[in-house]
């Protein structure tokens, strides 16, 4: 059967399932989550050059979380939002090659409310796995529309996946998502969804709308990063520049619930995924994306239900991503349908009671083999460090030695949940080789399988265009010596049909590659040469070095390949090569007949 008639099928079936499972009277969700957005690029916050007047307008109208915490990077931040459990029980190491990935074990928010009875979809940024089965339909999701990697370098008119197969998009990528996400509400209403809307903004590369850029390219900053001599103020521009756009589409997402009338019936949830992404203006605080102090973890949160929360409060118990599993389940009346032991917790009544009882607990902030610790007012930074996040939100006087005994009992919470969490050693999980867990192939139930260069180990002379892998694409193949190579699982035996997504220039066309797993081969022409340009011209600013440069890359259809059931090296190379260069790959898709 066909993907796109087994998800038709799927959905007919799921629907019935939700219609008789569904109760009335609960709300709809829909969750917003900025990229790479700091606690202090909003003028909710104090920002006086933000202009997120939408943003803004669910911590006027909502509850807000005074001080909410997420994870130094992208990815552990999702699977703690998808899971409610400390990303690294997940199977989240990493941010690329593979190493993004979700256990198929871990039991999502998604899958919980389509238990229920929900319609479920998902539009934008993923970051929680590729390939099925860690593809968001294998997660909870009904719908998909977006990108599945961790950085995508195309924001105008960029190539998007749409339930398993791409598609190039006309517009600016969170103007285009936001549109996808429109359709699924208004196509839902009548009966309960859960909307998960993963920005891509303000991620880098540095690409805003041209009118937006215009609103901030040539104004002053009256604020400055806790550190401004690290700042660069185009970036900083660029960041707000794009939060505009990003707003202007939360305003429409909003209207459209007017418009509806269902604003009253729908909990909406906005937060960010780490701290920014470049020095900038953030109240103060020490750090910034990728660290584990205050201003790399401390993110706005923002929930909205009219009627039922009254708008204008603040929570001042710390909070963080991992517990919106639980609270959204329990706002909405729903049970968990199953899974691993939660370690996030039921939020509900922070935001319904002024006076609630809450004790105190730890939330922990890990990456890159750096640990902190954050109790409702003391930081114990990586370095053993201790600050009172109350009185010293810069993390500028050591109190270690002032207060031992609440430094000895951070460490020692520290030790105990590293131990617990199985937290792996300083370099486990680079990005530099693919995680060892190999990828799927020949999945009946989703037989089309995408294997970007991302996931791929070049050798043989052979490189990524840039040193990040997401988005990334193979260059410099010129002789027979080169390779590229994905580790598969083949699931079912069968024939498979093989399209290389490449760019060739016109006098190096003609080249003979091979694909080869585990004796069985392919082998093709590759013609006609396709030498786009690089799509230089869609940045504000300029790209940095370690982003790859996009370009236009086109089908090769190399025929069909016998593949056996169990695992094996997918690999390609050259035969021949009559010119100076093979091409550049950017995805092999290996499609299951049926």
């Amino acid at each position: 059967m066909r993907i796109d008639s087994w998800l038709a099928l799927l959905a007919v079936v799921t629907g019935s399932a939700a219609a008789a499972a569904a109760e009335p009277n609960r709300p709809n969700v829909v969750v917003l989550l900025a990229d790479d957005a700091g606690w202090g690029d909003y003028g909710a916050n104090g920002n006086q050059l933000a202009r997120t007047p939408h943003i803004d307008g669910l911590a006027r109208d909502g509850v807000s979380f005074e001080r909410f915490f997420v994870c130094p990077v992208c990815s552990p931040t999702r699977a703690e939002f998808l899971t409610g459990r400390w990303y690294p029980r997940t199977g989240v190491t990493g941010v690329s090659t593979g190493h993004e990935r979700l256990d198929v074990d871990e039991s999502t928010i998604a899958d919980t409310f389509r238990a229920a009875g929900y319609t479920t979809g998902c539009f934008g940024k993923w970051h929680n796995g590729s390939q099925w089965p860690y593809h968001p339909l294998a997660r909870g999701f009904d719908h998909y529309y977006g990108y599945t990697a961790g950085h995508w370098g195309e924001y105008f008119d960029p190539p998007l996946e749409r339930d398993g197969r791409m598609e190039r998009a006309r517009g600016y990528i969170v103007d285009v998502c936001t549109d996808a996400a429109i359709d699924f509400i208004r196509e839902s209403a009548g009966r309960p969804f859960f909307c998960f809307v993963p920005f891509t903004t303000p991620h880098s590369p540095w690409a805003a709308p041209a009118e937006n850029w215009e609103h901030f390219r040539d104004r002053s900053l009256p604020q400055q990063a806790t550190r401004p001599a690290d700042e660069v103020p185009d970036q900083t521009r660029c960041a707000l520049a794009m939060l505009e756009n990003q707003d202007a589409n939360v305003g429409r997402l909003l209207g459209e619930l007017e418009e509806l009338g269902i604003a009253d019936d729908t909990v909406v949830v906005y937060f960010s995924d780490n701290g920014p992404n470049s020095p900038r203006w953030n109240g103060g605080m020490a750090g910034r994306k990728g660290g584990t102090d205050e201003g790399s973890v401390r993110s706005v949160c923002f929930i909205r239900w009219p009627g039922r929360l009254a708008g204008g409060r603040v929570v001042p118990q710390i909070a963080g991503a991992i517990d919106l599993f639980p609270t959204l389940a329990a706002l909405a009346g729903v049970d968990r349908a199953g899974g691993q032991p939660l370690d996030g917790l039921d939020l509900s009544v922070l935001l319904t009671e002024a006076a609630a009882e809450w004790p105190d607990r730890l939330l922990y902030s890990t990456w890159a083999g750096k640990t902190s610790v954050r109790s409702q007012r003391y930081r114990l930074d990586a370095a053993g460090r201790l600050f009172d996040m109350e009185a010293d939100g810069g993390q500028t006087r050591d109190l270690a030695a002032d207060l031992p005994e609440v430094a000895t009992r951070l460490a020692a919470a520290v030790a105990a949940w590293r131990e617990e969490v199985r937290l792996p050693p300083p370099g486990a999980g680079s990005d530099t080789a693919p995680d060892p867990r190999p990828i799927g192939v020949g999945y009946p139930e989703f037989p089309i399988t995408m294997l970007p260069a991302r996931d791929g180990r070049p050798a043989g002379g052979i490189r990524r265009s840039a040193a990040a892998p997401n988005c990334s694409y193979f260059v410099n193949w010129t002789d027979t010596a080169g390779t590229m190579t994905w580790e598969i699982d083949v699931r079912t035996t069968g024939d498979y049909d093989v399209v290389v997504d490449y760019t060739c220039c016109e006098a190096d066309a003609g080249s003979v590659v091979e694909l080869a797993c585990n004796g069985q081969r392919l082998s093709g022409t590759v013609a006609p040469g396709w030498d786009p340009p690089l799509l230089t011209n869609q940045d504000t600013l300029p790209r940095p070095p370690i982003e790859s440069t996009m370009k236009e890359f086109r089908p090769l259809s190399l025929g069909t390949i016998r593949l056996e059931q169990g695992r094996g090296s997918l690999v390609l190379q050259a035969l021949e090569v009559p010119g100076e260069g093979v091409m550049d790959v950017r995805r092999v898709t290996l499609t299951l007949r049926q």
